[in-house]
Formats: structure tokens, sequence, C-alpha cells
């Protein structure tokens, strides 16, 4: 993909609150939920399933490439000036397109746009998290203490960024 064709893909792409009532955005965030489990331990596995992202403190989001769901990344409020992100999931097929970019993009804009003065999130430390946490880097992003109800854990890397 050239990256003319690369940055039509990330301007195209519409991103939109979900209800979690479609089954696009349910099989992603299932399956999200059981590579999650798959890659760390239980008592290290923080990612929500679909009744814990249904829950009126999370905002979901899913990113649509026309007719195709792309991904989604959800937002949780932990107070009025703290908000988490949880569930940031790119969908098969639409990797290195941008869509995780795209996604975190919108919910650092949707922290601010709440007042937030601080945005965490919680990935793993293994290997297979490697590019999650590149990304939250690229983005400003810095390593952090954990946060509200997280404890220190080898196999939990906790990120923040300043909103204010």
């Amino acid at each position: 993909m050239s990256d003319a064709q690369s940055v039509t893909s990330i301007q195209a792409m519409r991103v939109t609150v979900d209800d979690l009532t479609g089954a696009p955005i349910r099989d992603l965030l299932t399956g999200h939920h059981t590579e999650m489990a798959a890659n760390s331990p239980a008592c290290s596995m923080h990612a929500l399933d679909l009744t814990g992202l249904r829950d009126p403190a999370v905002t979901v989001w899913s990113a649509w490439a026309g007719d195709d769901l792309a991904g989604c990344g959800a937002l949780k409020e932990l107070d009025q000036h703290h908000g988490e992100i949880k569930s940031m999931r790119t969908a098969d097929g639409f990797t290195g397109r941008g869509v995780a970019a795209t996604v975190l993009n919108h919910l650092v804009d949707e922290a601010r746009r709440r007042g937030y003065t601080r945005l965490s999130l919680e990935t793993g430390s293994q290997e297979y998290f490697a590019p999650a946490r590149r990304l939250y880097l690229r983005h400003g992003f810095t390593e952090c203490e954990p946060f509200a109800d997280y404890v220190l854990d080898p196999y939990s890397q906790f990120f923040t960024l300043a909103l204010a």
C-alpha cells in the first residue's frame, strides 16, 4: 500500500459511538477479550468483556472504513478529571493502515472535550504487546505507576498522558 493510499484510508475512516448491538463489534471485542486472556495470566488480564464495556462509565467507539469494521476503542471515566483507555483493537485486515492511531487520537480528543486532565491506560509487558506500547509512546504517553485500582504487576505496564 502506498503512502497516499494509507492517508486516504485514514481520512475515509468514520469513528462513531457504538452501542455494542451489532455482530461485527461484538465479534471483534469477544475475539479481543479471548486473545488478551490467551496472552496474559488470569490475574493480570484487565480487558473488559462485553458486560464490562456496557458499564455507564464506559463509552465504546467503532472505526469504520466504508461498511467494514476497522477497529475500536473505549474510554472509561475514572473520575471527572481522569479517563482510562480500554479495548483498543484493530480488526484483521486493517493492521498497518492507521486504524489504531485514528482511534487513539479520537479518544484523546474526546478526553479533552470531557475536560479530563489526565488519560491513562494499562497494557501488557510481554513482547506480544510491544506494538501497543510503541503506539502509546509515539502519541506522547509516558510510563507511570499503577493508577485507579491497579497494582504493580510484572505483566502490566502503565502509561499516562497529561491533557492540561
